[in-house]
């Protein structure tokens, strides 16, 4: 499967989750757990990208009828360690093909909280760069029966600016829910016998078009 990410020239706040860009990029459905089963409607979620010449933008709207797994108090100034145990959504991206299992993973909750993390995926075990610092900015909004969450990473933080044509490859997950009930959803399944999102195998492909 293959996204295509629409190209802007005029950079925005990310705080700005109506701004008018986002008009311009396609929606990206995300509605089967990592199995490969159907998830029920309220935990389906969609999802836009663009990118700028000097950033990537990634807002999720979620569907959210469920009670909020979120902390009683955000904490917005640093990366939050643990975050993937609450209600949250991400990304992760590999700007270079040819290692998939090098790739970048980026999380945000409906509270505004969020992580950063770089990623090596060996055979038999994974390498967490805790330490990495990508700058990524972070915006989310609490509504009825929804969530939306934005981040926007400058592409200092990859390492690598894609031009028009250039394919990274990646995924989009969401966490939802708590105990026995907790979904897992993937954009492209990974089908593991456990839910799992670290599976470079299934990524799916990101186009950066103008």
């Amino acid at each position: 499967m293959r996204v295509k990410i629409s190209f802007i020239e005029n950079d925005f706040e990310i705080s700005e989750l109506g701004d008018a860009n986002w008009e311009k990029a396609p929606e990206v459905l995300t509605e089967k757990y990592w199995s490969g089963e159907i998830a029920p409607s309220g935990r389906h979620f969609e999802t836009k990208i663009l990118w700028s010449k000097i950033a990537l933008y990634i807002r999720f709207t979620a569907n959210q009828i469920e009670p909020l797994v979120i902390s009683e108090k955000a904490n917005l100034k640093t990366k939050t360690r643990g975050l993937w145990d609450r209600d949250v959504c991400e990304i992760f991206l590999a700007p270079n093909r040819a290692e998939s299992n090098k790739y970048f993973e980026f999380e945000i909750a409906p509270n505004g909280e969020w992580l950063d993390l770089k990623i090596h995926q060996l055979s038999n075990k994974r390498e967490t760069d805790f330490e990495y610092n990508s700058g990524m900015q972070s915006a989310a909004r609490i509504e009825k029966n929804k969530v939306v969450m934005a981040m926007k990473v400058e592409w200092q933080a990859f390492g690598a600016t894609p031009k028009a044509g250039d394919v990274w490859l990646g995924n989009i997950f969401r966490c939802v829910g708590a105990g026995a009930t907790r979904g897992y959803l993937t954009w492209q399944p990974t089908r593991t016998k456990e839910p799992s999102f670290h599976v470079p195998e299934q990524f799916g492909e990101f186009e950066f078009i103008k």
